[in-house]
């Protein structure tokens, strides 16, 4: 089963990104936030994460380099997301694997995601 985990503080963006997923055939948990990023994924199991640049507290890059640098999570391919203009160097700072600009393409979103569940099937 694939399974994503989606991290934005906007609900809007959560509700579609859900609602787009799900009719992709993806399992859907959501987040408002980062914070305990690690407990998150381990409730989640997610086969993807979705993080958003600019999320309150811990914020994205933190959050993705904490996943990153964890032994048992740091293979889960994570897609950055942002609407800065300087994503692929947010995202490089970050640690993501892929990253996608908003507002998005909903064929360029889904292309990204399938690259991303293929990452994690290596």
């Amino acid at each position: 089963m694939k399974r994503v985990l989606v991290c934005d503080d906007d609900k809007e963006i959560l509700e579609v990104l859900d609602l787009i997923l799900r009719g992709a055939g993806w399992e859907v948990t959501t987040s408002e936030h980062v914070n305990g990023i690690i407990e998150l994924i381990a409730n989640s199991n997610p086969s993807v994460i979705v993080m958003d640049n600019w999320i309150p507290d811990t914020g994205g890059i933190i959050a993705t380099q904490h996943i990153k640098s964890h032994p048992v999570y740091r293979s889960i391919p994570v897609v950055y997301s942002t609407a800065n203009d300087n994503i692929n160097q947010l995202a490089k700072q970050a640690g993501a694997d892929l990253a996608i600009g908003k507002p998005f393409d909903l064929a360029d979103f889904e292309q990204i995601m399938e690259q991303a569940y293929l990452l994690n099937k290596k």
